[in-house]
């Protein structure tokens, strides 16, 4: 949770930025923040990052394409320092917003905002965050979708049930709202859409920053129905995968699934399996070339990822205590599976 005074000093830069980038991770959490805060002010663009896990300095090009005065980096739990290099060089604010642990030094000229170093125990996404910033109430049903979809139920999710009955449903877990309410339905569509080509999110970016309803999104006309085919082209893949990985329970707290192909969605996978099978750790690999990217879920296992991957070459690792990543070479994927194994 933010302090009311950090509240302000964000709503000020936001304020002050006349035409506005923000860097979000590519994924709905980070959809929402930006979703959030641009309609907040109704300026800038947004630059979905898929680079994992940094922010690289790569992606500053779009700063200099956009004639971006002011920049704004959400969810990303690392920055490249050659990145804040070049908004220092070229005098541009930077305001970062985010509920990672960090491996980054954070330079004393950039406005960082990490609810992780506030003590939160809630585990807010930044799009609850970026909520307590807008507390827009038309914008109420983004802030749900953005923290279903992050594994975290909002306070406010009771006052969005009163408001649309018919996309949610009564509970606890916010799985179960991902996976079974309609509401979880446009989330798991939103995340589907930003697998799509540049061209395709760009149009769903634009759509998104003026839909005044979820309804909106539901209805398949022109101006939805690329993120529709999309969805459901990869609904199907999703299924299919899940049904392979349940083949693959081995072990009675142990799942480990590998795929490959021109689609990575790891970490959706491993949100279902996890879902599915709470009492186990779960492990999906994706292979693409000679990087293995890994989604895992499990008690504690964040720990166990940093143990594992500090033992390999250009291997990397983090995320949330119970939710993590990791991308290790392919030659590296037997070792780390053993141990893995290991550390349970």
């Amino acid at each position: 949770m933010l302090t009311e005074k950090q509240v302000e000093e964000i709503k000020e830069h936001l304020e002050r930025a006349q035409n506005p980038i923000f860097f979000f991770d590519n994924d709905c959490d980070g959809l929402c923040s930006f979703l959030l805060l641009q309609r907040f002010i109704s300026r800038g663009r947004g630059v979905a990052a898929k680079t994992f896990p940094n922010l690289d300095v790569g992606l500053y090009k779009r700063v200099v394409e956009l004639n971006a005065d002011y920049i704004f980096i959400l969810d990303k739990p690392n920055v490249s320092s050659e990145f804040f290099l070049e908004a220092k060089n070229n005098n541009i604010p930077v305001v970062w917003i985010d509920h990672h642990e960090t491996n980054t030094l954070v330079p004393e000229d950039v406005f960082y905002y990490n609810s992780f170093y506030s003590g939160d125990k809630k585990g807010q996404p930044t799009t609850s965050l970026c909520y307590q910033i807008t507390n827009r109430k038309e914008d109420l049903w983004i802030a749900v979708v953005g923290c279903v979809s992050d594994s975290f139920m909002p306070e406010f999710y009771k006052e969005f049930l009163k408001k649309f009955s018919d996309l949610g449903i009564k509970t606890k877990e916010p799985f179960e709202v991902l996976y079974n309410s309609t509401i979880g339905k446009i989330a798991r569509m939103l995340d589907a859409g930003l697998m799509d080509t540049t061209t395709n999110v760009v149009n769903m970016l634009k759509f998104l920053m003026k839909s005044k309803s979820p309804y909106e999104i539901l209805e398949e006309n022109k101006h939805t129905e690329e993120m529709h085919e999309k969805f459901e082209f990869l609904e199907k893949k999703r299924k299919k995968f899940v049904d392979k990985a349940k083949e693959s329970v081995s072990r009675e707290n142990f799942l480990y699934f590998e795929y490959s192909g021109d689609t990575s969605m790891s970490s959706d996978l491993a949100n279902e399996l996890f879902y599915l099978y709470p009492k186990k750790y779960i492990v999906v690999v994706y292979i693409k070339g000679a990087k293995a990217n890994i989604s895992v879920r499990g008690k504690n296992v964040k720990e166990k990822i940093i143990r594992i991957v500090s033992s390999f070459s250009g291997a990397t690792g983090g995320g949330h205590t119970n939710a993590a990543g990791a991308q290790v070479s392919v030659d590296d994927l037997p070792k780390f599976k053993e141990n893995f194994l290991k550390e349970l």
